[in-house]
């Protein structure tokens, strides 16, 4: 069994509640929105960091890349931010980025966790500031037998 640990939308701001929620897990998706350096480094205290650039991040500020993928126990995992299809949905992820076995992706600050046939597609919802009257989340992706289930893990406020 592997945890793997996804996070979006920091935009600068990483919560120290995210050092328990995501405690433990393999490696740490950040799915883009990340804000600045400081804050991939205080995740990789927790574990391994693979980010990808969301649409605020300045690309000559963050060397990241716009996608990545991720092979996790026979698991293909994709991460974007998401903006890339406009406004994001599994349906229209799914369509984009069809290889996959899991799709992460961030942009909406919405936490959702949806099945489009055999992809899963998770938003761990925004950790960083509090926006849209939504509450901050991260998630944590289990694979287990090449299944995977996911968790979201609300911050407090």
């Amino acid at each position: 069994m592997t945890e793997i640990g996804l996070i979006s939308d920091t935009h600068g701001l990483l919560r120290p509640e995210v050092h328990e929620a995501l405690k433990g897990v393999s490696m740490i998706l950040h799915a883009g929105d990340v804000g600045d350096e400081s804050i991939l480094d205080e995740l990789a205290v927790i574990a391994p960091v693979h980010a990808v650039l969301g649409n605020t991040d300045a690309p000559w500020k963050l060397a990241l890349p716009a996608e990545r993928t991720v092979t996790v126990d026979g698991v293909r995992i994709h991460v974007s931010h998401g903006h890339e299809v406009g406004r994001p949905t599994a349906e229209r992820l799914a369509a984009r980025y069809p290889d996959y076995d899991v799709l992460v992706y961030g942009h909406t600050h919405v936490q959702k966790v949806e099945r489009v046939g055999s992809v899963l597609a998770v938003n761990p919802g925004a950790a960083g500031h509090r926006r849209f009257d939504l509450h901050a989340s991260v998630a944590r992706l289990t694979i287990s037998a090449g299944q995977t289930e996911v968790a979201i893990i609300d911050l407090p406020d």
